[in-house]
Protein backbone atom coordinates (compact mmCIF):
# COMPACT_ATOMS: atom_id res chain seq x y z
CA UNK A 1 0.00 0.00 0.00
CA UNK A 2 1.54 3.37 -1.55
CA UNK A 3 1.93 5.34 2.22
CA UNK A 4 1.01 9.31 1.10
CA UNK A 5 3.75 11.71 1.64
CA UNK A 6 1.26 13.76 3.60
CA UNK A 7 1.60 11.18 6.37
CA UNK A 8 5.31 11.40 6.53
CA UNK A 9 4.88 14.65 6.95
CA UNK A 10 2.62 14.73 9.84
CA UNK A 11 5.07 12.42 11.28
CA UNK A 12 7.90 14.82 11.04
CA UNK A 13 6.14 16.92 12.53
CA UNK A 14 4.66 15.15 15.57
CA UNK A 15 8.61 13.73 16.20
CA UNK A 16 10.06 17.58 15.86
CA UNK A 17 7.21 18.94 18.52
CA UNK A 18 7.98 16.22 20.74
CA UNK A 19 11.18 16.28 20.87
CA UNK A 20 11.32 20.12 21.70
CA UNK A 21 8.28 19.85 24.33
CA UNK A 22 10.28 17.42 26.20
CA UNK A 23 7.23 15.40 26.62
CA UNK A 24 6.54 17.64 29.73
CA UNK A 25 3.34 17.75 31.47
CA UNK A 26 2.48 21.53 31.83
CA UNK A 27 0.89 22.97 34.69
CA UNK A 28 -1.28 24.88 33.37
CA UNK A 29 -3.66 22.02 32.62
CA UNK A 30 -7.09 23.33 32.74
CA UNK A 31 -8.45 20.69 30.16
CA UNK A 32 -7.58 17.74 32.22
CA UNK A 33 -9.27 19.33 34.99
CA UNK A 34 -12.20 20.02 32.95
CA UNK A 35 -11.98 15.97 31.65
CA UNK A 36 -12.33 15.15 34.69
CA UNK A 37 -15.00 17.10 35.30
CA UNK A 38 -16.79 16.03 32.32
CA UNK A 39 -16.52 12.17 33.88
CA UNK A 40 -17.89 13.82 36.75
CA UNK A 41 -21.07 14.95 35.64
CA UNK A 42 -20.32 18.96 35.89
CA UNK A 43 -18.61 21.39 34.26
CA UNK A 44 -17.08 23.54 36.73
CA UNK A 45 -13.81 22.41 37.48
CA UNK A 46 -11.31 21.90 40.78
CA UNK A 47 -9.37 25.17 40.76
CA UNK A 48 -6.16 24.82 40.04
CA UNK A 49 -4.76 27.70 41.50
CA UNK A 50 -4.17 31.58 40.09
CA UNK A 51 -2.88 32.98 36.93
CA UNK A 52 -4.76 29.83 35.01
CA UNK A 53 -8.12 31.63 33.88
CA UNK A 54 -10.59 29.83 35.97
CA UNK A 55 -13.01 32.33 36.62
CA UNK A 56 -15.23 31.74 39.79
CA UNK A 57 -18.94 31.82 39.31
CA UNK A 58 -21.64 31.18 41.88
CA UNK A 59 -19.29 29.51 43.64
CA UNK A 60 -17.41 27.41 41.79
CA UNK A 61 -14.47 27.54 38.99
CA UNK A 62 -14.79 27.67 35.49
CA UNK A 63 -12.65 27.09 32.42
CA UNK A 64 -12.49 30.38 30.06
CA UNK A 65 -10.91 28.80 27.14
CA UNK A 66 -13.42 26.81 24.66
CA UNK A 67 -13.91 23.32 25.44
CA UNK A 68 -13.27 20.30 22.37
CA UNK A 69 -9.32 20.32 23.36
CA UNK A 70 -10.99 19.03 26.83
CA UNK A 71 -13.14 16.72 25.48
CA UNK A 72 -10.29 15.38 23.57
CA UNK A 73 -8.61 14.66 26.51
CA UNK A 74 -11.32 12.42 27.92
CA UNK A 75 -10.06 9.43 26.86
CA UNK A 76 -6.93 10.03 28.32
CA UNK A 77 -8.33 10.92 31.99
CA UNK A 78 -10.34 7.99 31.48
CA UNK A 79 -7.07 6.03 31.82
CA UNK A 80 -4.42 8.27 33.69
CA UNK A 81 -6.78 10.41 36.02
CA UNK A 82 -5.32 14.11 36.42
CA UNK A 83 -2.04 12.47 35.47
CA UNK A 84 -2.79 12.95 32.07
CA UNK A 85 -0.59 14.66 29.90
CA UNK A 86 -2.48 17.51 28.23
CA UNK A 87 0.81 18.45 25.98
CA UNK A 88 0.94 15.47 23.73
CA UNK A 89 -2.38 16.19 23.00
CA UNK A 90 -0.67 19.72 21.38
CA UNK A 91 1.88 17.70 19.95
CA UNK A 92 -0.67 15.44 18.18
CA UNK A 93 -2.93 18.13 16.98
CA UNK A 94 0.15 19.59 15.77
CA UNK A 95 1.30 16.61 13.38
CA UNK A 96 -2.20 16.25 12.11
CA UNK A 97 -2.05 19.91 11.15
CA UNK A 98 1.14 19.61 8.99
CA UNK A 99 0.18 16.39 7.26
CA UNK A 100 -2.71 18.02 6.28
CA UNK A 101 -1.46 21.25 5.54
CA UNK A 102 1.26 18.99 2.89
CA UNK A 103 -2.13 17.60 1.46
CA UNK A 104 -3.22 21.18 1.17
CA UNK A 105 -0.41 22.03 -0.60
CA UNK A 106 -0.72 19.25 -3.16
CA UNK A 107 -4.61 19.74 -3.81
CA UNK A 108 -3.70 23.38 -4.60
CA UNK A 109 -1.39 22.42 -7.25
CA UNK A 110 2.28 23.44 -5.55
CA UNK A 111 5.41 21.58 -6.40
CA UNK A 112 6.79 19.16 -3.97
CA UNK A 113 9.92 21.25 -3.28
CA UNK A 114 7.93 24.65 -2.68
CA UNK A 115 5.41 22.36 -0.62
CA UNK A 116 8.25 21.65 1.45
CA UNK A 117 9.11 25.49 2.17
CA UNK A 118 5.64 26.07 2.90
CA UNK A 119 5.14 23.48 5.65
CA UNK A 120 8.26 24.30 7.14
CA UNK A 121 7.01 27.78 7.51
CA UNK A 122 4.08 26.55 8.84
CA UNK A 123 5.07 24.35 11.95
CA UNK A 124 8.27 26.32 12.65
CA UNK A 125 8.05 30.32 10.77
CA UNK A 126 5.15 30.72 12.91
CA UNK A 127 4.18 30.45 16.53
CA UNK A 128 2.61 26.63 16.06
CA UNK A 129 5.47 24.45 17.16
CA UNK A 130 6.32 26.76 20.07
CA UNK A 131 2.72 27.00 21.32
CA UNK A 132 2.57 23.05 20.69
CA UNK A 133 5.91 21.98 22.23
CA UNK A 134 4.70 24.09 25.88
CA UNK A 135 1.07 22.78 25.68
CA UNK A 136 -0.46 25.21 27.85
CA UNK A 137 -4.33 25.49 28.48
CA UNK A 138 -4.06 28.55 26.18
CA UNK A 139 -1.83 27.21 23.39
CA UNK A 140 -3.18 23.69 23.08
CA UNK A 141 -6.70 25.87 22.61
CA UNK A 142 -4.55 27.51 19.35
CA UNK A 143 -3.08 24.65 18.35
CA UNK A 144 -6.53 22.71 18.25
CA UNK A 145 -8.26 25.49 16.72
CA UNK A 146 -5.63 25.57 13.32
CA UNK A 147 -5.42 21.84 13.35
CA UNK A 148 -9.24 22.00 12.51
CA UNK A 149 -9.64 24.86 10.65
CA UNK A 150 -6.60 23.05 8.37
CA UNK A 151 -8.65 19.78 8.06
CA UNK A 152 -11.81 22.01 7.02
CA UNK A 153 -9.50 23.76 4.08
CA UNK A 154 -8.15 20.91 2.89
CA UNK A 155 -11.45 19.49 2.62
CA UNK A 156 -12.67 22.68 0.50
CA UNK A 157 -9.38 21.60 -1.56
CA UNK A 158 -10.99 18.08 -1.80
CA UNK A 159 -14.06 16.44 -2.21
CA UNK A 160 -15.89 19.39 -1.13
CA UNK A 161 -18.43 17.90 1.25
CA UNK A 162 -20.26 20.30 3.12
CA UNK A 163 -20.96 18.10 6.44
CA UNK A 164 -17.36 17.43 6.46
CA UNK A 165 -16.34 20.79 6.19
CA UNK A 166 -18.72 22.22 8.49
CA UNK A 167 -17.78 19.39 10.99
CA UNK A 168 -14.30 20.29 10.95
CA UNK A 169 -14.44 23.76 10.96
CA UNK A 170 -16.96 23.51 14.25
CA UNK A 171 -14.17 22.16 15.70
CA UNK A 172 -12.28 25.02 14.88
CA UNK A 173 -14.81 26.88 16.63
CA UNK A 174 -15.01 24.97 19.76
CA UNK A 175 -11.37 25.78 20.31
CA UNK A 176 -11.10 28.77 19.41
CA UNK A 177 -14.79 30.84 19.32
CA UNK A 178 -12.84 33.29 17.20
CA UNK A 179 -13.17 31.26 14.05
CA UNK A 180 -16.96 31.86 13.87
CA UNK A 181 -16.70 35.03 12.52
CA UNK A 182 -15.38 33.60 8.72
CA UNK A 183 -18.70 31.16 8.96
CA UNK A 184 -19.56 33.68 5.72
CA UNK A 185 -16.48 32.48 3.71
CA UNK A 186 -17.12 28.93 4.39
CA UNK A 187 -19.99 28.67 3.11
CA UNK A 188 -19.68 31.09 0.43
CA UNK A 189 -17.19 28.93 -0.82
CA UNK A 190 -18.76 25.27 0.18
CA UNK A 191 -21.77 26.85 -2.51
CA UNK A 192 -19.08 27.55 -4.83
CA UNK A 193 -16.96 24.31 -5.39
CA UNK A 194 -14.39 24.62 -2.66
CA UNK A 195 -10.77 25.58 -3.20
CA UNK A 196 -10.76 23.68 -6.18
CA UNK A 197 -8.57 24.89 -9.44
CA UNK A 198 -11.57 26.50 -10.88
CA UNK A 199 -10.98 30.29 -12.58
CA UNK A 200 -14.20 31.51 -11.47
CA UNK A 201 -17.05 31.47 -8.96
CA UNK A 202 -19.46 29.17 -9.77
CA UNK A 203 -22.30 29.20 -7.73
CA UNK A 204 -24.44 26.21 -7.28
CA UNK A 205 -28.52 26.67 -8.06
CA UNK A 206 -31.55 24.70 -7.58
CA UNK A 207 -31.49 21.09 -6.18
CA UNK A 208 -27.85 21.37 -5.31
CA UNK A 209 -27.60 24.48 -3.60
CA UNK A 210 -30.47 23.09 -1.14
CA UNK A 211 -28.48 19.98 -0.51
CA UNK A 212 -25.44 22.07 0.62
CA UNK A 213 -27.55 24.29 2.37
CA UNK A 214 -29.30 20.94 3.89
CA UNK A 215 -25.86 19.44 5.03
CA UNK A 216 -24.45 22.75 6.39
CA UNK A 217 -27.39 23.41 8.51
CA UNK A 218 -27.67 19.54 9.56
CA UNK A 219 -24.43 20.27 11.38
CA UNK A 220 -24.36 23.82 12.21
CA UNK A 221 -28.08 23.64 13.92
CA UNK A 222 -27.11 21.31 16.30
CA UNK A 223 -23.74 22.81 17.13
CA UNK A 224 -25.27 26.00 17.62
CA UNK A 225 -27.59 24.20 20.21
CA UNK A 226 -24.92 22.06 21.78
CA UNK A 227 -23.16 25.47 22.53
CA UNK A 228 -25.98 26.94 23.70
CA UNK A 229 -26.73 24.29 26.26
CA UNK A 230 -23.38 23.94 27.17
CA UNK A 231 -23.27 28.17 27.75
CA UNK A 232 -26.53 28.19 29.96
CA UNK A 233 -24.90 25.25 31.44
CA UNK A 234 -22.60 27.52 33.32
CA UNK A 235 -23.46 30.99 33.05
CA UNK A 236 -27.63 30.61 32.87
CA UNK A 237 -27.04 32.53 29.37
CA UNK A 238 -27.10 31.29 25.69
CA UNK A 239 -23.72 33.40 25.22
CA UNK A 240 -20.34 32.84 26.36
CA UNK A 241 -19.79 35.00 29.43
CA UNK A 242 -16.34 33.49 30.21
CA UNK A 243 -14.15 36.17 28.90
CA UNK A 244 -15.94 39.12 30.20
CA UNK A 245 -16.36 37.58 33.90
CA UNK A 246 -12.31 36.85 33.61
CA UNK A 247 -12.03 40.78 32.51
CA UNK A 248 -14.05 41.58 35.39
CA UNK A 249 -11.71 39.65 37.84
CA UNK A 250 -8.19 40.12 36.14
CA UNK A 251 -5.77 42.08 37.60
CA UNK A 252 -5.31 44.04 34.55
CA UNK A 253 -8.81 44.32 33.25
CA UNK A 254 -11.56 46.68 34.64
CA UNK A 255 -14.63 45.97 37.57
CA UNK A 256 -17.34 47.17 34.61
CA UNK A 257 -17.34 47.16 30.67
CA UNK A 258 -16.65 44.14 28.12
CA UNK A 259 -12.89 43.10 27.36
CA UNK A 260 -13.23 44.01 23.28
CA UNK A 261 -13.40 47.99 22.68
CA UNK A 262 -11.93 49.76 19.74
CA UNK A 263 -9.82 51.63 21.92
CA UNK A 264 -7.83 48.65 22.32
CA UNK A 265 -6.93 49.28 18.61
CA UNK A 266 -3.65 50.97 19.06
CA UNK A 267 -2.03 49.05 21.30
CA UNK A 268 -2.67 45.32 19.26
CA UNK A 269 -1.70 46.77 16.08
CA UNK A 270 1.58 48.09 17.73
CA UNK A 271 1.64 44.30 19.18
CA UNK A 272 1.57 42.58 16.06
CA UNK A 273 3.50 44.96 13.57
CA UNK A 274 5.60 47.14 15.80
CA UNK A 275 6.95 45.47 19.35
CA UNK A 276 10.39 44.48 19.09
CA UNK A 277 12.87 41.97 21.13
CA UNK A 278 15.11 43.46 23.49
CA UNK A 279 18.86 43.45 22.27
CA UNK A 280 21.54 43.25 25.37
CA UNK A 281 25.48 43.25 25.29
CA UNK A 282 25.34 40.09 27.14
CA UNK A 283 24.42 35.88 26.35
CA UNK A 284 21.97 35.74 24.61
CA UNK A 285 22.02 38.70 22.38
CA UNK A 286 18.20 38.47 21.42
CA UNK A 287 16.05 38.32 24.39
CA UNK A 288 12.50 38.47 23.34
CA UNK A 289 9.77 40.27 25.23
CA UNK A 290 6.96 38.98 27.57
CA UNK A 291 4.75 40.37 26.26
CA UNK A 292 5.36 38.79 22.76
CA UNK A 293 7.14 40.57 19.05
CA UNK A 294 5.97 41.39 16.38
CA UNK A 295 5.19 39.46 13.16
CA UNK A 296 7.38 42.17 11.40
CA UNK A 297 10.34 40.30 13.15
CA UNK A 298 9.13 36.80 13.70
CA UNK A 299 7.09 35.96 10.96
CA UNK A 300 8.00 38.19 7.78
CA UNK A 301 7.63 35.04 5.66
CA UNK A 302 3.62 36.15 5.80
CA UNK A 303 4.13 38.73 3.30
CA UNK A 304 4.19 36.49 0.53
CA UNK A 305 0.10 35.94 1.34
CA UNK A 306 -0.28 39.28 -0.33
CA UNK A 307 1.43 38.23 -3.86
CA UNK A 308 -1.90 36.15 -4.47
CA UNK A 309 -4.04 37.18 -7.46
CA UNK A 310 -5.85 33.91 -8.46
CA UNK A 311 -8.42 32.72 -9.01
CA UNK A 312 -9.47 36.15 -7.40
CA UNK A 313 -12.47 34.89 -5.45
CA UNK A 314 -10.38 32.76 -3.35
CA UNK A 315 -7.69 35.17 -2.80
CA UNK A 316 -10.80 37.87 -1.91
CA UNK A 317 -12.60 35.37 0.58
CA UNK A 318 -9.62 34.06 1.99
CA UNK A 319 -8.70 37.67 2.87
CA UNK A 320 -12.23 38.29 4.32
CA UNK A 321 -12.01 35.02 6.20
CA UNK A 322 -8.99 36.48 7.61
CA UNK A 323 -9.71 39.62 8.34
CA UNK A 324 -12.96 39.25 10.46
CA UNK A 325 -11.30 36.14 12.45
CA UNK A 326 -8.25 38.60 13.02
CA UNK A 327 -10.83 41.10 14.16
CA UNK A 328 -11.69 40.05 17.88
CA UNK A 329 -7.56 39.61 18.82
CA UNK A 330 -7.55 43.44 17.33
CA UNK A 331 -10.31 45.06 19.84
CA UNK A 332 -9.02 42.42 22.67
CA UNK A 333 -7.25 43.82 25.80
CA UNK A 334 -4.68 42.01 25.96
CA UNK A 335 -2.40 40.83 23.09
CA UNK A 336 -1.74 36.88 24.39
CA UNK A 337 1.17 37.92 26.86
CA UNK A 338 3.15 35.23 28.32
CA UNK A 339 4.66 34.06 24.75
CA UNK A 340 6.88 34.36 22.21
CA UNK A 341 5.89 35.98 18.67
CA UNK A 342 1.93 37.04 18.60
CA UNK A 343 -0.08 33.72 19.30
CA UNK A 344 -3.80 35.50 18.39
CA UNK A 345 -2.31 35.09 14.85
CA UNK A 346 -2.94 31.15 14.86
CA UNK A 347 -6.63 32.39 14.98
CA UNK A 348 -6.37 32.93 11.36
CA UNK A 349 -3.54 32.13 10.28
CA UNK A 350 -5.04 28.91 8.22
CA UNK A 351 -6.39 31.69 5.43
CA UNK A 352 -3.18 33.50 5.34
CA UNK A 353 -1.35 29.97 4.43
CA UNK A 354 -3.90 29.21 1.71
CA UNK A 355 -2.88 32.78 0.62
CA UNK A 356 0.61 32.16 0.67
CA UNK A 357 0.10 28.85 -1.42
CA UNK A 358 -1.97 30.20 -3.90
CA UNK A 359 0.92 33.07 -4.41
CA UNK A 360 3.28 30.44 -4.50
CA UNK A 361 1.32 28.68 -7.19
CA UNK A 362 2.16 31.31 -9.42
CA UNK A 363 5.87 31.86 -8.43
CA UNK A 364 8.19 31.11 -5.35
CA UNK A 365 11.25 33.36 -5.84
CA UNK A 366 14.14 33.65 -4.44
CA UNK A 367 13.32 36.00 -1.64
CA UNK A 368 10.44 34.22 -0.55
CA UNK A 369 12.68 31.08 0.17
CA UNK A 370 15.06 33.56 2.19
CA UNK A 371 11.77 35.35 4.16
CA UNK A 372 10.89 31.50 4.85
CA UNK A 373 14.30 30.60 5.98
CA UNK A 374 14.67 33.75 8.50
CA UNK A 375 11.45 33.29 9.62
CA UNK A 376 11.69 29.34 10.67
CA UNK A 377 15.37 30.29 12.10
CA UNK A 378 13.07 33.00 14.16
CA UNK A 379 10.67 30.56 15.26
CA UNK A 380 13.27 28.01 16.45
CA UNK A 381 14.93 30.57 18.21
CA UNK A 382 11.70 31.36 20.44
CA UNK A 383 10.88 27.45 21.06
CA UNK A 384 14.87 27.20 22.10
CA UNK A 385 14.46 30.31 24.28
CA UNK A 386 11.97 29.28 26.42
CA UNK A 387 13.00 25.94 26.91
CA UNK A 388 16.46 26.99 27.55
CA UNK A 389 15.15 30.65 30.08
CA UNK A 390 11.87 30.35 30.75
CA UNK A 391 10.56 26.96 31.03
CA UNK A 392 14.03 25.05 31.93
CA UNK A 393 13.37 21.63 32.62
CA UNK A 394 9.46 21.89 32.56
Amino acid sequence: MKVHRSLYAGLVAFAVALLFSHARSTPYDNYVLFANAVLHGRFWIDWPGPYIDAVLWHGHRYIVNDPLPGFLMIPFVALFGTAANQTLLAVGLCGITIGAAWELCERLGVSGRTTFWLCAFYLTGTDLLWASMLGDVWFVAQTSAVCFMTLALTELAGKNRPWLVVLLYAGAIASRFTAVMALPAIVYLIANGGLGAQSRAQFVRGTQLRRVLLQTAAILIPAALLWVGYNFARWGVPWDRGHTIFFHEDAIGARIGEPFSFANLPYQLWSFFVQAPDFSSRWPWIRPTFSGVALTWTSPALVLAFFARRPRYQVVTMWVAAFLTAGPSFLYYVNGYAQYGMRHTLDFIAFLFVLMILAARERFALWAEALVTYSCIAGLYGVWYWNVFVRPGN
